[in-house]
């Protein structure tokens, strides 16, 4: 009776999977319109509940709600031992401790689709190769599942993805429109590329600021990939991209990682050559910047690739320069044959990929890539968030429990110095198994084979934090303990204020709540001491006398301070050195009342890195009004206004209102390309030149530059173009210590600089953040612009009338990732009148 059972439910299996529906007899629109999220999921499960090659695994929900998830495919047999052959996946490499059971070793592929939103064929191929992987009519893929473990993520981007493909079936009628003068090829302001707040996903993959992306990644260092395939669109009338990769490539990759890359290439063009479609390599998309879907895998381990489909901005069809049509089927069709083939590739290089694995980690212990074996972050206020960070990367550290006299490199004099590790300090050793990454992110220089560059070419985090820190070539021997300790509190009989030291992110998230609470805060302008307590500029207090109407004023303190663990409680105002409590130098703060103008002529992702700032940053109110509805705003409402990057087209009524708004005490924080507002206007400072001989001096070196050009070939013309821009690069800046700007960020600031803007220091305004004129920087600057920045300002604070303008050359806020960045800005929000 078993066996008939037993025949009976294999039968019935035989008969449910050898009905599976493919995409397009499961969602009648497939491949003429965007599948809807919920339909996509919808697919899945359908895949799921009717096959035994497939499981799903949910991960976490976007902003706005939506599902994330990640499908395992292999054969019911692996999947049956999957958590086995994934512990033995870690083990193996030295990434777990956890000894399993004895299994046979499989390749591990991740496929991601989608991080960006309006990349739609991306995610509409997911389903077909998802289909492919589990047909059991498919001979070909259920021979390469016999030792391969696929993981999909079906879309990395739900929000955005859900944001254009609404909007696109909004403006479709019956018909295509191939023709590029149609609205179904003019996609309107923010668009669907970025995630809810406006964050470019594609470049958050170290950073994790994001909430998808931190989701993400707790799931993908469960897996450790050995081969990860990001899946993406481009410009419609480009051929289709894919491995291998373009120069610069980063030191740190290896050769079997290259290796494999060529693999890669000739098998996907085998199979594009026999289908007679356009195809290229090596060019434009190159492995550097650490936090990208192809590099970020590749520095942990994985052979990392950039797939890239023509299709941005296409719509359903739309006409090429060629004159093809592309249709939303063909932009399938072409992914689902690449990412298959990857899938192929693996299975086919399974033993090579194994044990290349293996011998990335086991090397990179043993034989340490960087310069440095050692990096030492100083104990601060900040040390707290880039531990965070670490944390969500998988990244080993302790603490100092001893101090030591030691030597090294410091990142903020770019030489060698004696220095004293103390107690509490941060200690990242290589010596761990995520040692390349962690020397990707730490070392101070990384080697540029070619200046032509997709991103940002430094990023070393002791200058995005802006802590004092150290690299040291051997690995120290000291005394550790996994947490910082804090001293005990000073014994007090009575409360008469609190103090809480302004020294990194959750100072001001502190601040925050107690503006929202209606708590009356004052800041220092100047050091006083108090019994033990010091008490530097920026530092904020708390008067019991300031609040009279707050009934259980040390309770309700207690909880306003939870999540500040180095606050003290001072008994007196009576200083012991510098200035009483009721003193001038401890002036009263504003509550913020903040508008943020948002669209089209604003920065999409300039946008959201301010909104993000001020919703999940620091948790402060924010008001948000289209740019275009200016002249409908109630001024009154609000004291502060944040301009982002942008290309604001104020008419001269709506500049006239902004100025009587800042003449009336209102504060206005103009960043990037929204100080066009203000340059070259009658009473603002804000000028390119700050005289007729500078601006002479600056076109002398233009047209000898020019003149030297006549020579160049046409190749040359391109690195010429060059010479005058930077795709992101750390600049050091002086600072003025004693402006309210720059409170708790020490002697200097390290701007990232990610355009080629810039102002000669400015006359009538305070320039309080400057280029010197022997400036340090770090990755690519053009060798024009590189000789036209010294003495340009980056940040500037002009008084007008009772208000003040905030200029920000550059971005802190940049990416999110800027800790020294948030800080300046929350600065420029809170402490700045």
């Amino acid at each position: 009776m078993k066996k008939i059972l037993s025949a009976f439910v294999l039968l019935l299996t035989l008969t449910i999977n050898a009905q599976l529906k493919s995409p397009v007899e499961f969602l009648p629109a497939y491949g003429k319109q965007v599948t809807y999220y919920y339909q996509l999921e919808s697919y899945f499960a359908y895949l799921t509940q009717n096959s035994q090659g497939i499981q799903h695994r949910p991960y976490g929900q976007t902003t706005e709600g939506r599902g994330l998830n990640t499908y395992i495919i292999s054969t019911p047999e692996n999947l049956k031992d999957i958590e086995n052959i994934r512990q033995n996946h870690l083990y193996q490499a030295g990434l777990s401790d956890v000894k399993p059971s004895a299994t046979s070793d499989k390749a591990i592929v991740w496929l991601s689709f989608n991080v960006h939103g309006n990349e739609p064929a991306a995610a509409e191929s997911a389903m077909n190769v998802g289909f492919e992987l589990v047909n059991p009519n498919n001979a070909a893929t259920k021979e390469w599942l016999q030792n391969t473990i696929v993981i999909i993520d079906p879309c990395l981007n739900p929000d955005g993805y859900s944001r254009y493909g609404n909007w696109l079936r909004t403006v479709s009628g019956k018909e295509t429109h191939p023709g590029i003068s149609d609205r179904e090829h003019m996609e309107p302001w923010p668009g669907g590329r970025q995630n809810h707040y406006g964050y470019d996903l594609n470049r958050d993959w170290a950073w994790q600021i994001q909430q998808e992306t931190q989701q993400r990644m707790l799931v993908y260092n469960e897996w450790m990939p050995m081969v990860h395939v990001d899946v993406h669109e481009m410009g419609y009338n480009e051929p289709y991209f894919f491995p291998p990769p373009a120069e610069p490539m980063h030191d740190y990759i290896t050769q079997s990682q290259k290796d494999f890359h060529t693999a890669i290439g000739e098998m996907t063009a085998k199979n594009f050559d026999a289908q007679g479609w356009s195809y290229y390599t090596r060019e434009v998309f190159d492995l550097f910047y650490p936090s990208y879907g192809d590099t970020y895998p590749t520095f942990n381990g994985a052979v990392g690739m950039t797939y890239e489909q023509g299709g941005i901005g296409a719509g359903r069809a739309v006409q090429m320069d060629n004159g093809g049509i592309l249709t939303l089927q063909d932009r399938i069709t072409h992914h689902t044959s690449a990412v298959l083939t990857a899938v192929e590739t693996a299975a086919w290089q399974k033993d090579k990929l194994v044990k290349n694995f293996r011998t990335y980690f086991k090397d990179s212990r043993e034989h340490p890539k960087g310069k440095y074996e050692t990096y030492i972050v100083k104990n601060s206020g900040k040390t707290e968030e880039l531990a965070k960070l670490l944390t969500r990367n998988k990244i080993q550290y302790a603490y100092a429990n001893e101090s030591k006299k030691l030597s090294g490199y410091s990142y903020q004099a770019d030489k060698d110095k004696d220095f004293t590790l103390e107690t509490n300090d941060l200690i990242i050793s290589v010596n761990q198994p995520k040692a390349v990454l962690t020397q990707v992110l730490f070392e101070p220089v990384q080697r540029l084979s070619d200046s032509l560059s997709y991103d940002i070419t430094a990023w070393a985090l002791p200058h995005a934090f802006g802590v004092e820190s150290y690299a040291v070539k051997r690995d120290i021997q000291v005394a550790t303990k996994k947490e910082i300790t804090y001293k005990g509190k000073f014994e007090y009989e009575r409360v008469y204020a609190y103090y809480v030291p302004w020294n990194g992110r959750a100072s001001v998230k502190v601040l925050s709540l107690l503006h929202k609470n209606k708590i009356r805060v004052r800041s220092a302008t100047k050091p006083s001491l108090y019994r033990g307590i010091k008490v530097s500029p920026g530092d904020l207090v708390i008067l019991k006398g300031d609040n009279p109407n707050i009934s259980q004023f040390e309770q309700t303190m207690s909880v306003m301070l939870e999540g500040k663990r180095d606050y003290e409680v001072i008994e007196s105002g009576f200083a012991v050195t510098g200035a009483d409590l009721g003193a001038e130098s401890y002036p009263l703060l504003e509550a913020p009342k903040v508008l943020l103008l948002s669209g089209s002529s604003v920065s999409a992702t300039d946008f959201g890195q301010a909104w993000f700032y001020m919703d999940e940053i620091i948790d402060y109110p924010v008001s948000i009004i289209d740019a275009d509805k200016f002249s409908r705003i109630d001024f009154t409402e609000f004291n502060t206004i944040i301009l982002a990057d942008g290309y604001y087209e104020f008419s001269d009524t709506e500049k006239m209102q902004l100025d009587t708004f800042i003449n009336n005490g209102g504060k206005v924080i103009a960043m990037g390309g929204a100080l066009n507002i203000f340059e070259d206007r009658t009473s603002y400072s804000l000028t390119r030149y700050a005289s007729d001989a500078g601006k002479a001096i600056e076109k002398e070196l233009d047209d000898k530059e020019s003149l030297d050009a006549r020579y160049f070939t046409s190749e040359s013309l391109l690195r010429r173009e060059l010479s005058m821009s930077v795709s992101g690069a750390i600049v050091e800046n002086v600072l003025d210590g004693s402006h309210p700007l720059s409170y708790g960020l020490g002697n200097s600031y390290f701007s990232m600089k990610t355009s080629s803007s810039r102002y000669q220091l400015l006359k009538g305004a305070q320039n309080v953040a400057y280029v010197p004129s022997k400036f340090k920087s770090f990755g690519f600057i053009g060798s024009s612009l590189k000789r036209k920045l010294p003495n340009t300002v980056t940040f500037a604070v002009e008084q007008k009338g009772r208000g003040s303008v905030i200029y920000m050359v550059d971005n802190p806020l940049f990416r999110g990732f800027w800790e020294s960045g948030n800080l300046l800005f929350s600065n420029a929000l809170f402490l700045v009148k």
